[in-house]
């Protein structure tokens, strides 16, 4: 079963892959998260892992905007991974000689504060990945970049790169969210209590209390929300959906409500699927929001409906 993710082999990204397959070997590395969503959508991958949320930076814009559009994927698992960062380069050197760094955007805002005090004067070449711009220097072509900050896992397999410095991330507890991608018709993952539900909600209407009248389809039904973005769709300018993660699983009654609610009032909602929380945290669920609560409810409006 072919495997796309974000690439070269040594990224963030391949060491969430590795949770899911440690001992797969038809994994294919792509160049970006776009790239990934095609070889899903084309056939050519069964699925793909790609980096959705950072505990510092929040939603990875690439993956929201790649799963609102298009045709349809599901989510059908969730990883986290630990961030840490090494800057590398060629051969040993101060750190007032380096000159230009090359790494992932993501990576370099994680570590903006450790740059700005240790090596002010060095340039940033953006790189597809982390692993990317390391690589490039552990050849022997000519880079525009001679130092590149990268994942411990990456310098540890090219003892030919020299480490000038460790665990360099602004944060230490810094954490991504990845998430396993499948095509559309793929089995909905089972319930387990402790599960997420992803959401993209174009914003159907520019008015005022359009989100309030979201907001409200989730609030009612005790439906709690862990994260809400707004992204432009690039139709035009002012038009934006809503990429949402709400505690619960569609078999959950409170979300399946909740959802029914939504789709009423903006037919365009796209499901991204339901799947377990990779902390396992249940949700706390007052007891009339529970399913009890609901079925007794629906069937007492059942029987009045019946007399």
């Amino acid at each position: 079963m072919t495997i796309a993710y974000l690439g070269p082999s040594g990224t963030f990204t391949q060491a969430a892959l590795l949770q899911i397959d440690p001992h797969g070997t038809d994994h294919l590395p792509v160049s970006s998260v776009p790239a990934a969503l095609a070889a899903l959508r084309e056939g050519r991958a069964k699925s793909a892992v790609v980096p959705i949320e950072n505990s510092v930076e929040g939603g990875v814009s690439a993956t929201l905007d790649a799963v609102a559009a298009g045709p349809e994927v599901r989510i059908l698992a969730e990883m986290l991974v630990p961030i840490r960062f090494n800057l590398v380069a060629r051969e040993p050197k101060p750190l007032g000689e380096v000159r230009a760094v090359s790494t992932h955007s993501h990576a370099w805002a994680q570590v903006r504060q450790w740059t700005e005090e240790n090596i002010p004067q060095a340039e940033y070449i953006p790189a597809s990945s982390t692993a990317a711009g390391a690589l490039a220097l552990s050849g022997s072509g000519t880079v525009g970049h001679d130092a590149a900050i990268c994942a411990p896992t990456i310098s540890a397999a090219h003892p030919e790169l020299a480490v000038l410095a460790e665990n360099i991330g602004d944060n230490p507890q810094a954490v991504t969210r990845f998430v396993h991608l499948g095509s559309a018709d793929a089995p909905l993952p089972e319930r387990t209590g402790a599960d997420r539900t992803t959401l993209v909600i174009p914003l159907w209407a520019d008015r005022a209390g359009a989100l309030m009248e979201i907001l409200e389809q989730f609030s009612t039904r005790g439906v709690n929300l862990s994260r809400i973005e707004s992204r432009p769709t690039g139709n035009y300018l002012g038009d934006y959906f809503f990429s949402v993660d709400i505690d619960g699983h569609i078999q959950d009654e409170r979300v399946a409500e909740a959802l029914v609610g939504l789709r009423r009032i903006c037919p365009t909602t796209r499901f991204l699927g339901s799947y377990a929380r990779a902390d396992r945290k249940a949700a706390v669920v007052a007891g009339h929001h529970t399913d009890g609560a609901f079925t007794q409810a629906r069937e007492w409006v059942s029987a009045l409906r019946t007399q």
